[in-house]
């Protein structure tokens, strides 16, 4: 199987290479990524519980997936792909707003990302890939705000830091 390589990007999200995933998570270089959140007729948000033998983060909930585009792919092929990869449906999705954040790691990676926050609705019950996910749950907004404040440790670094962007945009 070839190693998955990410879309190095400049301030601009305009593509100035490839490099292997886990080199780039090494040396921490910006890459393209995207986010996707999945709503559902309440307004709640499917989080997703990763695989406990994920290589970081193990465990820790997260938004409904996440990942990086192909070379080619668009950020809406990106999402519909992921999403049902790892959580086995698919849905239409919206691209949103774009920033770039940087999150280390305690294992040594660092997540340096240009990332592109996808948003889509489904109502029904996800078909969890157990290599990617280990449980699920429907939570509005709210309530994941006052969660992360309350138990920042069971969250992923990047949820903490995209989440807040996310919430604050629509807050406005």
């Amino acid at each position: 199987m070839q190693e998955e390589k990410v879309i190095l990007v400049n301030e601009k999200d305009e593509p100035i290479g490839l490099m292997p995933k886990m080199e780039a998570h090494q040396k921490g270089l910006l890459h393209r990524a995207f986010s996707v959140f999945v709503f559902n007729d309440k307004n709640e948000l499917m989080l997703q519980q990763r695989a406990l033998d994920k290589y970081h983060s193990p465990g820790l909930w997260t938004n409904t997936c996440c990942s990086h585009q192909r070379e080619g792919e668009t950020n809406i092929e990106a999402g519909k792909r992921r999403l049902q990869e790892e959580m086995g449906f698919t849905t239409e999705l919206d691209d949103t707003i774009a920033f770039i954040y940087k999150a280390p790691f305690d294992n040594g990676l660092t997540e340096h990302e240009f990332d592109h926050i996808l948003v889509g609705k489904y109502n029904d019950i996800p078909n969890l890939n157990p290599e990617e996910a280990a449980s699920w749950k429907w939570m509005n907004l709210e309530g994941v705000a006052e969660d992360m404040q309350t138990n920042p440790g069971l969250y992923t670094e990047w949820f903490k830091i995209i989440f807040d962007k996310y919430y604050q945009t629509i807050q406005q």
